[in-house]
């Protein structure tokens, strides 16, 4: 028997759940920044900052200084991805979860509770895309606790949405993730789930060349592709 159980968001799990996707979103901060500092781009400006440097002062250790201070600059920018997304989330749909999902049509709002703790959650809603409305609903707001990992939690929540499209008349159910999120990307693509696009959230994103990746899965009997 599973040690938790999927139920319908109540009042009474606004904080948690609040707290619960903030802290879900922020623990990818750090695999962002080991990311950009991968890309060759990041690389090459680093290189030259240093090679810049030494010729213009001669020392190579104030080189390495420079390249230092970059490196620090940098997480605060690279964090300032997931802070904004989070804020974002938590003054909008997440401030009023029963409005934003119990009450709109065609939406729902699910938490997985452990012990009477919550320790999961999804929502679904539908798509913002103009080609998919009427079409699809969108997978949104997925985080699992980190010490309940690895124990079907996410597929479950995940199975729950899929179920719920089915049942509203829906062809397809989309989502949105990040490229460095590649645990939730295997997790989706496991629930049939494949990869259909990819964008830049920004113009710096662009520039530190992070992605967002776009899945669909088309559901059985329903509308494979959205009219044209």
């Amino acid at each position: 028997m599973a040690s938790y159980r999927i139920r319908q968001y109540r009042d009474r799990d606004y904080d948690a759940v609040r707290t619960l996707f903030a802290r879900g979103i922020l623990e990818h901060a750090p695999a962002g920044y080991r990311h950009i500092l991968r890309s060759a781009r990041a690389q090459l400006g680093l290189l030259v900052l240093f090679v810049a440097v030494r010729v213009a002062v001669g020392y190579w250790v104030l080189g390495l200084g420079a390249v230092a201070l970059v490196l620090a600059a940098a997480w605060p920018l690279v964090r300032s991805f997931s802070t904004s997304y989070v804020c974002d989330a938590l003054s909008t749909d997440l401030c009023d979860i029963t409005s934003s999902y119990l009450r709109a049509p065609d939406s729902c709002f699910w938490v997985a509770e452990a012990g009477g703790t919550v320790v999961g959650m999804v929502a679904v809603a539908p798509s913002q895309d103009p080609a998919e409305r009427g079409v699809a609903l969108e997978l949104k707001r997925m985080s699992v606790s980190k010490d309940y990992r690895g124990r079907g939690i996410s597929k479950a929540l995940c199975r729950e949405v899929l179920r719920f499209a089915r049942a509203q008349g829906y062809g397809a159910v989309v989502l949105s993730t990040s490229m460095v999120q590649v645990a939730a990307q295997r997790l989706y693509e496991g629930q049939g789930f494949r990869k259909v696009g990819a964008c830049s959230p920004s113009l710096l994103g662009s520039l530190l060349c992070f992605q967002i990746f776009r899945y669909r899965c088309d559901l059985p009997g329903g509308t494979a592709a959205p009219p044209r």
